[in-house]
């Protein structure tokens, strides 16, 4: 498991270190179909694993049965997913179909928090960590926090390298703990900005999942032994 998240930090973080050099000479569109077309797989082997072998190693805790626990987790990854997939980006952007750029956001949820990925993918370790209780969950939450750990610093530094002063500004403005710079009066919530439609997609995904999670066990015992067995030839 280690190995696989080491694997998909390098190609993403890689990738994203890469891509102003990459866009100058292939363009932004084909920079963007490669850096999709090696991260994605790279992204679904890992969620297929962590699926196949979530209770795997020692069970350090079972908190399944306390009232209120299996609500409190689906809260809480709801409350991830949120963040995970913010409405900061323009989704035809993902395949290319429109031009990728790199923008300064200010709004939305970049008033929560300026690394909402990060903060999102915490929340949902936090709370599959207390779900699930297994040595192998607590080393794939550390090593998903970590790489996201790394891009908060590696993400500021990009863009500090790419907008200079405007950076700058943004970073006062914002914080990467979630409220802080509201609680201290940089920053001021603006209900309006998170009405939108990308938000309800959001939503029904949510709802799917959850409709989806008894099936999980079933089809990703399935998926890892089939991928696994053509990796090993």
């Amino acid at each position: 498991m280690v190995l696989l998240i080491l694997g998909f930090a390098v190609i993403h973080s890689g990738g994203a270190a890469l891509r102003s050099r990459a866009e100058k000479r292939i363009g932004a569109r084909a920079w963007r179909l490669i850096f999709a077309t090696a991260s994605i797989p790279s992204a679904i082997l890992l969620i297929g694993y962590f699926l196949a072998h979530r209770y795997d190693g020692l069970r350090l805790w079972n908190l399944q049965g306390l009232p209120g626990m299996a609500t409190s987790v689906w809260v809480l990854t709801a409350l991830s997913f949120f963040f995970l997939y913010p409405a900061t980006y323009n989704l035809l952007e993902i395949p290319a179909l429109q031009k990728p750029t790199v923008r300064l956001y200010a709004t939305g949820i970049i008033r929560i928090s300026r690394h909402p990925q990060a903060i999102g993918q915490i929340l949902w370790c936090f709370a599959h960590s207390l779900w699930i209780g297994s040595s192998f969950m607590l080393v794939t939450s550390a090593g998903l926090i970590a790489h996201h750990l790394f891009a908060i610093w590696h993400g500021d530094r990009r863009l500090k390298n790419k907008f200079g002063l405007a950076f700058d500004e943004l970073k006062i403005k914002t914080s990467v703990i979630p409220f802080l710079a509201v609680l201290e009066g940089r920053q001021k919530l603006e209900l309006h900005e998170f009405l939108r439609p990308a938000q309800l997609g959001i939503g029904i995904a949510i709802g799917l999942i959850w409709w989806s999670h008894r099936f999980i066990s079933l089809s990703s015992n399935a998926f890892i032994s089939s991928h696994l067995s053509k990796l090993m030839g």
